[in-house]
């Protein structure tokens, strides 16, 4: 799959989700400081899940991951469960762009 004008299209949403977050990371993330229990973060967390596994999935994976974040939490090492087959790639800014396989 190249980058044609439908698969632009379908990326779209989570294109826009992950601007939103990196805003989020750059503007607002800061003013907290390290305070985190988890690694990666929960904004970090939340940008990855939604470049994986879309809008939808990895909205939802934030949330759970949200939710078991308390002052009780052991915290730890929790990294974004991957796809076994991966359909598109990322660009350094963290968009997520269709794999061209090689071609062009």
């Amino acid at each position: 799959m190249t980058n044609t004008p439908v698969s632009v299209a379908v990326l779209l949403p989570r294109n826009i989700a992950v601007l939103a977050l990196r805003g989020y990371r750059a503007g607002i993330s800061p003013l907290y400081g390290d305070v985190c229990r988890y690694y990666p973060s929960c904004s970090a967390y939340a940008l990855q899940a939604i470049q994986e596994h879309g809008v939808v999935i990895g909205s939802a994976l934030a949330a759970r991951r949200l939710a078991r974040c308390h002052p009780w939490a052991e915290g730890g090492i929790d990294d974004v469960p991957l796809k076994s087959k991966r359909r598109y790639t990322t660009t350094p800014f963290g968009f997520v762009v269709a794999d061209s396989h090689g071609k062009g």
